[in-house]
């Protein structure tokens, strides 16, 4: 169940071992151990160049969103202290509060979770196209190298599968997080992570460790030591 023994030398030691973690705790998720790798490389990608991540779902899979969001933008497992570079341009702009201002800024992995614009989705579900909502932040919001995670638990959510479209027709990478059917995220993703059950509630307990090992495993990646 080891990384390096399909060839994937891509990690970090201590992000291995988080993603054997997965495994050992979870071993009917074995399936999905290689587009997890993908989703991973995905996001490794677009953070060591610069780029983002959008998430999107209905119902439990919004909330899921917004705990990726959540887990992103702030430390998770790991501490994230501010380089001495940011902290010193935090004391030359204000000396005088540069103490609490520093201590209390943690580095952020950039993340937008698109279920949480009232305003803006309720105006275009009224106004234009409800199965467009997700769709019109990811032209707003992403660029290229950018990635999108679409999560729908029978895979088959039109407005995240038309996020994925558009996503994909701007050079936005894209994971798809769904049951084990996969339905029309299965083949429009860049890398589907389908997990091994059919009713909605236990594909959602198996997406909650999923996207946190990679959350723990990208955030190594980048604050590991």
């Amino acid at each position: 169940m080891k990384v390096k023994d399909r060839g994937w030398n891509i990690m970090k030691n201590e992000t291995k071992v988080i993603f054997d973690q997965l495994f050992e705790n979870y071993p009917k998720l074995g399936n999905c151990q290689e587009s997890i790798t993908q989703a991973f490389q995905l996001l490794q990608q677009s953070y060591a160049g610069g780029g983002k991540l959008l998430v999107c779902g209905n119902g439990g899979s919004a909330a899921d969103a917004e705990h990726i969001v959540g887990e992103l933008m702030k430390g998770f497992l790991l501490k994230r202290e501010l380089p001495e570079a940011d902290q010193e341009r935090v004391r030359k702009a204000f000396p005088e509060e540069c103490h609490y201002l520093g201590a209390n800024l943690q580095r952020a992995l950039p993340a937008i979770s698109l279920v949480s614009q009232s305003a803006l989705a309720t105006a275009f579900i009224n106004d234009v196209a409800p199965d467009m909502v997700f769709a019109q932040q990811v032209y707003g919001y992403g660029r290229p190298g950018d990635v999108l995670i679409g999560i729908s638990t029978s895979g088959n959510s039109k407005n995240v599968a038309n996020a994925v479209k558009i996503a994909k027709s701007f050079a936005i990478h894209t994971i798809g997080l769904t049951g084990e059917k996969g339905g029309l995220l299965k083949n429009l993703c860049d890398a589907t992570i389908t997990v091994p059950s059919g009713e909605t509630f236990k594909i959602q307990e198996y997406h909650l460790p999923v996207y946190h090992a990679l959350c723990a495993m990208i955030e190594r990646e980048f604050f590991g030591k």
